[in-house]
């Protein structure tokens, strides 16, 4: 019990710590939601029949994680690329996600989230929305080139996000200035994707709604 505490406080020091670099937005915007004949459409990035190459990132203890492992309960898996903790529209999907969390259990999928954000803005992440499944970090974009989401963010851009406290070298620990398309692909225990969609439009998602239709649909 003695040692539980001790990890709790180390835990909660570690974020706190962190959190005077970076924090994850307060005041949360209205993310909006895809239109049903824009869904499915992938503007960036694999489609379905596609199979990633298999990779191997960290999870929010550092610790690697694979596609394969991923795969290994031969079940399916809605990987979820966001921008990072910095985009309050990302933090509102990302909550979205969480709370919906019992009825993809229902249906025998599990959301994995990837970003580049570094291992400890992924944990607090983690903690902050108290997330069930994996987030996943990526700063090396491994997984970002697998399922080919890759976006660059120009230099004014990046200096311009500075203005608004926003720096992105302190969230991923690279000074890349490269992000993921926001991005939803259900890949299938075989390891292809067998549903995507990818919009460059970070201010729209599809709701989790519409992705509880999309799973239901396949049944």
């Amino acid at each position: 019990m003695k040692f539980a505490l001790i990890a709790a406080l180390v835990a909660i020091f570690s974020l706190s710590a962190l959190a005077q670099d970076i924090s994850l937005p307060e005041n949360l915007p209205q993310l909006g939601e895809t239109k049903n004949t824009d869904l499915g459409k992938v503007e960036v990035g694999l489609q379905a029949g596609d199979t990633p190459a298999d990779f191997s990132v960290m999870n929010h203890k550092g610790k690697d994680v694979s596609l394969a492992a991923l795969l290994k309960s031969n079940a399916p898996i809605l990987v979820v690329f966001y921008r990072g903790g910095w985009c309050p529209y990302c933090n509102v999907q990302i909550r979205q996600l969480a709370e919906a969390w019992p009825e993809f259990e229902k249906r025998g999928v599990t959301p994995v989230l990837i970003s580049v954000d570094k291992p400890d803005a992924s944990a607090m992440a983690k903690a902050t929305y108290e997330i069930p499944f994996p987030v996943l970090s990526d700063p090396e974009l491994k997984a970002h080139e697998a399922f080919d989401v890759v976006v660059e963010i120009d230099d004014a851009t990046a200096e311009k996000y500075k203005t608004y406290g926003i720096v992105l070298e302190d969230w991923s620990g690279k000074d890349h200035h490269k992000i993921a398309a926001p991005g939803i692909f259900l890949v299938g225990a075989d390891g292809g994707v067998e549903w995507a969609h990818v919009s460059r439009d970070y201010k729209t998602r599809p709701s989790v709604e519409q992705l509880f239709g999309m799973l239901d649909a396949r049944n």
